[in-house]
């Protein structure tokens, strides 16, 4: 009997699906490959059900003789392992991200005298209804918040971007390239704390206050799915921060980070240069403690941010810290730096690595921007922010359109050289038509 492989990430059955695996049982015995969640997470949305209990739901269907991980994007591995007559998939990977796979699948079947057999795209209105709903899904607050912990877990890294209101936010949500048939794309939004303020005019020394972040937080959440990481500076006083958090966590932030400093906040990247005071140990332990006791899911993260690399206090001093921040409950480090040369950041890393019990790490590479996410995960950091880049571009694009109004006394070589046409920015968002 000839041997037939498909390869399936979903997980809700439709129509469509039920009819390639009757396609595929026609040829012969159908083995499928189903690609393991940290796979689709990578190039797709977070699987909404778990590898194993997708693997039962196909294990079951009428006509698939048996089931195999797909462990890669790449069918290699499991077609030289099977080496089928037939591979079955649907024709809309003839172009887009996955056109490269394609051809590759066609040249290793050659090698055998395999064949690959495309059958129509099931593109019509009840699937697109169903992944829309799944899409909605994310926007529920207790899912985000899942979705963060799930993220950490699955992926190698997780790249997040900071967003300032709802069309930051957007950007963060929608934008996307295509490399070498896999998709990259941001996998959760940061609230920063100084693009807050820099947005509304305000210096970054807390001015802003919890209610104007929220109205912040909220722009965002109304037109995004990704989990929100919210930079909270110090949090405050204890009182103040158990208060944030439940505000937090209702509205659906998946994560605060908060930084062991104390008086007039003052930003990090400024180093020794203002007067920057850390907090002792003990009280900043006692604030992560009251804000866990606080928080009403197990899903909602509080990540410390340390900053002895700051104020010169060094990597033993950070060590120290994060040991007894663990202990009282953090669920995640951010250690932060303002010196272009990593060593520091490596040396600490080095040494966490050897802690007995270690959470997810944070970097933020904003002084140590040639660092790669390759070689941050080569010291083990899980998390990366990218913390202000898009108010710092945009910034300079803004006042050059300005400054050429002035210069020419009309707007006509501003909006040649700086500006998207005005029917663009009309039907930039969706429902503006």
């Amino acid at each position: 009997m000839k041997k037939v492989y498909l390869a399936m990430s979903t997980d809700i059955i439709h129509h469509g699906h039920i009819n390639i695996i009757k396609k595929a049982r026609d040829l012969g015995e159908v083995t499928v490959g189903i690609l393991t969640d940290d796979v689709i997470a990578t190039y797709k949305r977070l699987p909404l059900i778990p590898f194993e209990q997708r693997k039962m739901i196909i294990e079951n269907i009428k006509g698939v003789s048996a089931t195999i991980k797909q462990e890669s994007l790449d069918y290699t591995p499991n077609l030289m392992k099977l080496r089928p007559d037939y591979v079955i998939h649907g024709d809309d990977w003839k172009q887009g991200p996955q056109k490269s796979i394609r051809e590759r699948v066609i040249e290793i079947l050659k090698t055998w005298g395999g064949q690959l057999i495309e059958v129509a795209y099931t593109d019509d209105a009840i699937v697109e209804h169903f992944e829309k709903k799944i899409e909605q899904l994310d926007t529920t607050p207790e899912q985000r918040q899942k979705n963060l912990r799930r993220l950490i877990e699955l992926k190698p890294i997780v790249r997040v971007l900071e967003a300032h209101n709802g069309l930051t936010g957007l950007i963060v949500e929608k934008t996307k390239i295509v490399e070498d048939g896999k998709v990259e794309r941001f996998d959760g939004i940061w609230i920063s704390s100084l693009c807050d303020s820099t947005s509304k005019g305000k210096p970054d020394i807390e001015l802003v206050d919890l209610t104007s972040r929220m109205n912040t937080i909220n722009e965002i959440l109304e037109v995004t799915t990704k989990p929100i990481i919210l930079d909270a500076d110090t949090g405050g006083k204890i009182e103040h921060f158990t208060f944030a958090i439940k505000s937090l966590e209702r509205i659906g932030v998946s994560a605060v980070i908060i930084e062991d400093k104390t008086g007039l906040k003052r930003n990090s990247l400024f180093g020794t240069e203002v007067e920057q005071t850390q907090d002792t140990i003990d009280n900043f332990c006692k604030k992560i403690t009251a804000g866990k006791k606080a928080q009403v899911t197990e899903d909602f993260m509080i990540i410390a941010r340390i900053e002895s690399l700051i104020t010169g206090a060094g990597v033993d001093d950070a060590i120290e810290r994060a040991k007894a921040y663990i202990e009282a409950g953090a669920d995640g480090i951010m250690i932060h730096s303002k010196d272009k040369n990593i060593d520091e950041i490596r040396e600490f890393c080095n040494q966490y690595s050897n802690l007995n019990y270690k959470v997810p790490l944070v970097a933020v590479p904003t002084s140590y921007c040639h660092v790669t996410e390759d070689e941050l995960m080569e010291m083990g950091i899980k998390i990366v922010i990218y913390a202000n880049h898009l108010i710092r571009s945009a910034y300079p694009a803004m006042v050059k359109t300005a400054k050429s109004i002035l210069k020419n006394k009309r707007a006509l070589e501003a909006d040649r050289e700086y500006c998207m046409p005005i029917k663009e920015i009309l039907t930039l968002i969706p429902g503006g038509k």
